[in-house]
């Protein structure tokens, strides 16, 4: 019995992970939840399919998040752009069915989340911030 639970106890100690790495080293981790009431004139956009939404409220990711509807689910990207630390300019903007920093004009899709322009430069580039959105009836859930 002693060396089940000698044998049970480094299981446990081998099971656990030291990683601390962050998802994007120039955004952190922000831990939140939101709820996005879809009987709001503010989120109409999101009735149809393709339609993105910014929502800037405090407390949302870094600077608000992206959200979009894709037809059989939604989508939400952190809306600071993920190629630099957030500063005046880092806040994207929605142009269609995509997002723009004003920093350096990178475009990224807001159904797949990749940057579009990404330069041949050797420099790694970073996707946007994934957050969860989950819908229940009216209501869509993004969170982190």
């Amino acid at each position: 019995m002693k060396h089940f639970w000698a044998i049970m106890l480094l299981a446990l100690i081998l099971s656990c992970s030291s990683d601390s790495t962050n998802r994007n080293p120039y955004l952190q981790e922000v831990r939140f939840r939101f709820e996005l009431n879809m009987n709001l004139p503010l989120y109409n956009n999101l009735q149809n399919i393709g339609n993105p939404v910014y929502v800037g409220n405090n407390g949302v990711g870094t600077r608000g998040a992206f959200v979009i509807n894709t037809g059989s689910s939604f989508m939400a990207w952190e809306a600071s752009c993920p190629n630099h630390a957030p500063n005046e300019c880092s806040t994207m903007t929605i142009d269609g069915q995509n997002a723009v920093c004003s920093c350096e004009g990178f475009t990224y899709n807001l159904f797949t989340g990749q940057q579009l322009d990404r330069p041949d430069d050797g420099n790694r580039y970073h996707d946007l911030l994934f957050y969860s959105a989950t819908q229940s009836g009216n209501v869509v859930v993004i969170s982190n």
